[in-house]
């Protein structure tokens, strides 16, 4: 699924990372609990959180998420853009809610990035 087209569902705004919108993510992992991220997410997966602080730019980068989508118009603050910048993450704000936004993707295909057993 293109990043592109996530974002045009999402009605997102693009924060870093433009240059990345064609690429291809293969799941999503949504939370705020950025352990169970770590411990969790897949490859090309990408990240779906309420949280806006600097951990979840570094936990993106080390699980090889791609793309960071921060609910509720949450914006992150300029030191968290600087570093998703220099770790060259796709970032994405939109208004809907995580609950929201999750099933938008899965309307529309993505499924969960995890192993949940199935």
């Amino acid at each position: 699924m293109l990043l592109k087209d996530i974002c045009d569902w999402l009605q997102g705004e693009v924060l870093t990372g433009r240059d990345k919108m064609g690429m291809e993510v293969q799941g999503a992992c949504a939370s705020d609990l950025m352990s169970h991220v770590l411990a969790n997410a897949g490859e090309k997966a990408l990240l779906i959180t309420g949280l806006n602080n600097l951990q979840v730019v570094r936990t993106a980068e080390m699980s090889d998420i791609e793309a960071i989508i921060f609910v509720q118009n949450k914006r992150p603050a300029p030191e968290v853009l600087e570093l998703a910048k220099e770790k060259h993450l796709l970032t994405i704000l939109t208004p809907y809610s995580m609950f929201t936004t999750c099933g938008i993707l899965f309307k529309n295909g993505l499924r969960c990035g995890l192993d949940d057993g199935r």
